[in-house]
């Protein structure tokens, strides 16, 4: 059976990376569940800014956050990273949380992006943390990505109809997708 027929149930994760507050990546996030809800997807959405999980480093200690971090991946078969762009490239908190899981939680899940930055011009920033999940964990990375600016949003939502439309579009590639 191939990875586009297989019928195993669905369970996306969408991540939520910013510690930011007032996060667009966020709104990303909580829009990409709504996408998903609406095609009746299982899905969760994990905010890294509750999760508060301690830098990587001393993988012998792993405090109740990061098992719960382990624990959530453990349980998707689908991923949506939604990230800010932060100098040309995806943000503190993503990178830290991939330094703590493992190719058990990662390994060979589709992985999908919704990127927030404040400006046009780095629209493949997402590109180092994509190849990592690739090349170290063996993720299938959907070829389409989300990449919003400050001007698509408006009072905590998403207000360019362009960007709902690639929403939409990130998570039909996500979804087609299936793990046998």
């Amino acid at each position: 059976m191939s990875l586009l027929e297989s019928e195993t149930a669905i369970k996306a994760l969408v991540i939520a990376t910013s510690l930011d507050p007032k996060s667009r990546s966020r709104v990303l996030a909580e829009a990409a569940c709504q996408e998903l809800m609406r095609r009746e997807v299982e899905c969760r959405l994990l905010d890294l800014k509750v999760c508060l999980l301690p830098l990587s480093g001393d993988f012998d200690s792993q405090p109740e956050s990061v098992l719960e971090l382990k624990r959530e991946f453990a349980w998707a078969t689908h991923l949506l990273f939604a990230v800010p762009i932060y100098n040309w490239d995806v943000n503190a908190a993503a990178k830290n949380a991939m330094e703590w899981l493992t190719e058990t939680e990662l390994g060979e899940k589709p992985v999908g992006f919704l990127c927030a930055a404040g400006g046009a011009s780095s629209y493949m920033s997402v590109m180092s943390f994509a190849n990592s999940l690739m090349l170290d964990f063996r993720c299938w990375i959907v070829p389409r990505i989300v990449y919003a600016v400050s001007t698509d949003f408006s009072d905590n939502d998403v207000s360019n109809p362009k960007i709902k439309e690639r929403i939409s579009g990130v998570v039909q590639d996500l979804l087609r997708f299936r793990l046998s």
